[in-house]
């Protein structure tokens, strides 16, 4: 790859991080004080409620992918009159989309809270403000789609930085009202979040608009590009609903055979999960306008380097955590929480090795989004993604414990990062042993050296925090040495090697 690529991705990687070391500390507080002010019910609440809402989210997810990829195509060919027009296009889409998505809530939507749902009828007000903000927070969320788009495109990731400062104060500022005020906290906590993302989306519209000239808005309408762009999105469909049938109709199926309280322990699982995978989605956001404009140019070897560079530097930012975080699960959860719903830890845990698995799927998944050639891709791993919902109501309606639904899930996803390697052999001819030799083979001799001894710590140290600061120090070390002596190539070795000769001189020149 081009040393200017390298660079860009690796300033893009450091603003990610700042802004989700920000995000994740804020995060993980704000986790704790709002399960405490709502309680663990309200808590339950929030998380299903506005799982209905995120069912519809789907659709932001394929519109996300399509603005991204277009965008990035255009800017690798250069073409801004083509990007500009693209813009606009998703744009009016966009919104019509918003609106459609509106009326569904309202129709559908709000049958099914009141019709299905289980609620305490005490909360079933709290329970309608929730819906209708989240169903508001949505429709701002689908506006600004096109504006995030163009900052990612453009590869400006420390907006996002900067944003994510004020954001990040917000939320605190909301923990700080809700103790403050005697209002319903649900209903206010509701009114708030939705409050925080227009706040932080006017913010994006706004700087797009006087940065970019691609973002000026024009009534633009042409048939082949509209096209192009919905068949990209109509086979993405199937996949992003599939996707989201699997976490937010899991969610009502444990609703339904248990009650709020499951739902606030998967919930605290999920935010431990989406903290950790804060960690790859800021590289690879980085990393993905790259794969899209390498594909663009034509540079097939560097797309295949990046391909198979990337999904290990993903699964390998992953391991950094999940080694303490799986084995001291419990202990982390207690200094955090105050209390522990049931099936929590175990939750956590499950939730953890299946975003293990999932983590190499990144790179695959946008190297295919780039060829636009999406069909039978989205048909067989959506196929796959859905059938974690009859396979799941099985089993619980046969009375297995709810984490059987976890279960179900990792194995799926196994069997879906065997099909995207395939598929990936067809689609662009990347060499089966070319990627299990270079990725899998890696990531596999990393993973054991990496356990080996945090693992041993466990069994043989009391359980404490003398124990958790032990096993944090000793998975870095042993994760570091082995992704270096074992987890990487001989090239790669050198140019980590030249960073640090040149860090090094540059420390000890004369001034």
């Amino acid at each position: 790859m081009p040393s200017t690529a390298n660079k860009r991705i690796a300033k893009n990687t450091l603003f990610l991080y700042i802004r989700m070391l920000l995000v994740m500390a804020v995060n993980l507080y704000t986790v704790r004080a709002v399960l405490n002010i709502l309680g663990v019910e309200d808590y339950g609440i929030n998380n299903v409620v506005g799982g209905v809402v995120t069912m519809f989210s789907f659709l932001t997810g394929v519109m996300v992918s399509a603005s991204q990829r277009f965008f990035a195509f255009e800017l690798g060919k250069k073409d801004f009159t083509k990007l500009n027009n693209y813009f606009n296009l998703t744009l009016w889409c966009y919104l019509i989309i918003a609106i459609v998505v509106l009326f569904l809530a309202e129709t559908i939507g709000l049958w099914f809270l009141h019709s299905k749902m289980i609620i305490p009828l005490n909360r079933m007000s709290a329970a309608e403000w929730v819906f209708q903000f989240s169903v508001l927070s949505f429709m701002i969320q689908m506006v600004v789609i096109p504006y995030n788009s163009v900052i990612i495109a453009r590869e400006q990731m420390n907006i996002y930085a900067y944003v994510s400062i004020v954001e990040v104060l917000l939320k605190l500022a909301i923990v700080y009202i809700l103790t403050v005020f005697t209002f319903d906290k649900l209903k206010l906590y509701s009114v708030l979040t939705c409050s925080v993302i227009f706040f932080t989306s006017s913010f994006y519209i706004l700087y797009c608009n006087r940065k970019f000239s691609e973002s000026k808005i024009t009534f633009y309408w042409n048939k082949n590009m509209f096209y192009e762009l919905i068949s990209y999105c109509g086979w993405n469909l199937f996949g992003a609903l599939s996707a989201v049938l699997r976490s937010q109709g899991i969610n009502l199926l444990l609703n339904l055979f248990f009650n709020p309280t499951i739902n606030a322990a998967r919930a605290i699982a999920f935010q431990v999960n989406n903290a950790i995978n804060q960690f790859i989605n800021n590289f690879f956001q980085a990393v993905r306008p790259q794969i899209t404009k390498q594909y663009a140019t034509g540079e097939k070897e560097n797309f295949m380097i990046l391909i198979f560079r990337s999904s290990r530097f993903c699964y390998y930012l992953i391991l950094f955590f999940a080694i303490p975080l799986l084995l001291e699960t419990p202990y982390i959860l207690k200094l955090w929480l105050k209390e522990i719903p049931e099936y929590t830890i175990l939750f956590t845990r499950l939730v953890i090795i299946t975003a293990i698995i999932e983590s190499v799927s990144y790179p695959l998944m946008s190297a295919i989004q780039a060829t636009g050639k999406m069909k039978w891709y989205q048909i067989c791993t959506g196929g796959l993604l859905l059938l974690n919902l009859p396979i799941s109501y099985l089993f619980l309606k046969l009375s297995y414990p709810p984490q059987i639904t976890m279960i179900i899930s990792i194995i799926i996803a196994v069997f879906s990062q065997i099909f995207r390697v395939f598929f990936s052999r067809e689609l662009f001819h990347m060499s089966i042993k070319g990627y299990l030799r270079n990725v899998i083979s890696l990531i596999s001799k990393v993973t054991v050296l990496s356990f080996l001894i945090p693992i041993t710590e466990s069994f043989l140290l009391s359980p404490g925090l003398l124990r958790l600061i032990i096993i944090i120090i000793t998975s870095i070390i042993t994760c570091i040495l082995s992704i270096y002596f074992v987890g990487i190539t001989q090239i790669e070795q050198k140019m980590i090697q030249s960073v640090l000769l040149k860090k090094i001189k540059s420390q000890f020149s004369p001034k």
